[in-house]
């Protein structure tokens, strides 16, 4: 039985490249994967899905309006999928995340969905928060703050490193607009 999982954490814990190790088994065992990430993260010149120790793939890219089910069940049709992997999966819909699990529970094909759990004001992205409420297993990934304790947090900065406390939930950026810190070190970084 094919299920529906959920790695989440902070800026830099390797979110990227576990998917990419992943995939890589999947397909060693000659299985066929489809990859996919969010359409509004084009930071990439050349391969959709980049680590930042350097690994790349190729990966569909979705927007609010994909329809995760029909696409990936007409190409199942066609190769069998042995699983679907999906980066930056904070930005899937709450109806996408319901699409995902579908998939796992009716076409039978592992889902393996990857991202932040909370965006710069610690509140919680659509995507994560379905699938944080419907995954079957919940896999935290760490990363590490300045001060040696887990980071749970990403802290918005701007040009200059100070902490930005307002604007949209999304904005694009690696290291250079987001520091992953543990919950002590955001608040006091929000407090000034």
């Amino acid at each position: 039985m094919a299920k529906l999982y959920f790695y989440y954490a902070s800026m830099n814990a390797g979110k990227s490249t576990t998917l990419l190790q992943a995939d890589f088994n999947y397909r060693e065992r000659g299985m066929t994967t489809m990859l996919w990430t969010a359409a509004l993260d084009d930071r990439s010149d050349h391969q959709a899905i980049e680590s930042r120790i350097g690994l790349g793939a190729d990966a569909h890219r979705f927007t609010p309006q994909t329809d995760l089910w029909n696409t990936v069940t007409a190409a199942h049709k066609v190769e069998p999928i042995g699983c679907m992997l999906v980066d930056e999966a904070q930005f899937l819909t709450k109806d996408q995340a319901w699409q995902c699990a579908k998939l796992a529970d009716t076409a039978n094909i592992p889902v393996l969905c990857y991202g932040l759990r909370t965006d710069f004001q610690g509140e919680l992205f659509p995507g994560s928060a379905a699938l944080l409420g419907i995954a079957d297993a919940l896999v935290e990934l760490k990363a590490i703050c300045h001060c040696g304790r887990k980071s749970t947090m990403n802290l918005r900065v701007d040009e200059s490193g100070a902490a930005v406390r307002a604007g949209a939930q999304t904005e694009i950026g690696g290291n250079d607009r987001y520091v992953a810190l543990c919950r002590r070190h955001f608040s006091e970084a929000l407090a000034g």
